[in-house]
């Protein structure tokens, strides 16, 4: 079934899901969650398929990675965090790719320093949670280090990801994701390049049944057919899906007001005297 998102969260419900780590440097960082990740995190959280609709800024790809991150953070400290892919984060652009590489090494880098603060012992280890992009551009010998030490969450384009899944040895690396993101999928929904995606999904839907898809899209309408292409089909009927569409309304003081309460038997030299005092004033 594929309805939308009603209910929405408090910070402190969803500060209580999170790993002290990352509540910690959440609340250094941002102080608290913006309205797509009200709603949204707490559903990826519990491994609900979801497709989150809201404007640039808002936080869409932060509420996509945020219960990711916190299960590889919450493994790794207690060193179960195993040598595969957990994540397959999917862009139609390659230049997006780089930028979630940034964006998740920065936060990475700095929880690692405070898991480092934490450890009392001598000889501190490290939560090594690998981030590593796969594109038409690697390398072969990144290729090569990929497969011996694959990242716990890929980046990569759809056509690699083709690639990938035909790759014998890199696919066993996908046998047990446990979350797939589509960003701008709305750039994907209508195209070729979105049915050759969707076959992908299949495929790596059919490694990992228990896969939680996640989509991301700028406003766009209709909204529940975005979310049909990105949960697909089985056995006839759509996977449930959890739409978060989160209009953000910018609320306005406006005021109208005058320089002098009559404009029309004064000079216009009076006028802007008078404007540009009240300008003044304002600034």
């Amino acid at each position: 079934m594929i309805e939308f998102q009603e209910e929405k969260y408090s910070d402190k419900e969803i500060f209580g899901m999170l790993h002290p780590l990352l509540k910690d440097w959440f609340k250094e960082k941002f102080e608290s969650f913006t309205e797509p990740q009200k709603y949204a995190i707490p559903n990826i959280h519990n491994k609900k398929n979801t497709l989150i609709s809201a404007v640039t800024g808002s936080g869409k790809t932060l509420s996509a990675f945020t219960a990711i991150l916190n299960e590889l953070i919450t493994a790794a400290e207690i060193n179960q965090l195993e040598a595969k892919v957990y994540a397959v984060y999917i862009s139609p652009l390659k230049a997006l790719n780089n930028d979630i590489k940034r964006n998740l090494l920065e936060p990475l880098k700095e929880i690692e320093e405070k898991f480092g603060e934490k450890q009392q012992i001598k000889k501190k280890r490290k939560l090594g949670i690998r981030v590593a992009v796969r594109t038409g551009d690697t390398t072969q010998s990144e290729r090569s280090s990929m497969l011996k030490k694959p990242p716990h969450i890929l980046i990569t384009t759809p056509e690699s990801l083709a690639i990938i899944l035909n790759a014998p040895k890199f696919r066993e690396n996908l046998r047990e994701s446990k979350w797939l993101i589509i960003d701008e999928i709305h750039a994907l929904a209508g195209n070729k390049r979105g049915s050759h995606l969707s076959i992908s999904m299949e495929r790596l839907q059919k490694l990992f049944p228990e896969i939680t898809r996640i989509g991301l899209s700028a406003t766009i309408a209709p909204i529940k057919e975005i979310a049909k292409f990105l949960v697909g089909l089985e056995n006839g009927k759509e996977r449930n899906c959890k739409i978060v569409e989160a209009k953000l309304e910018k609320k306005l003081n406006l005021k109208v007001i005058s320089p002098l309460p009559n404009l029309i038997d004064v000079s216009q030299e009076k006028i802007y005297e008078k404007l540009y005092e009240l300008l003044d004033s304002l600034i």
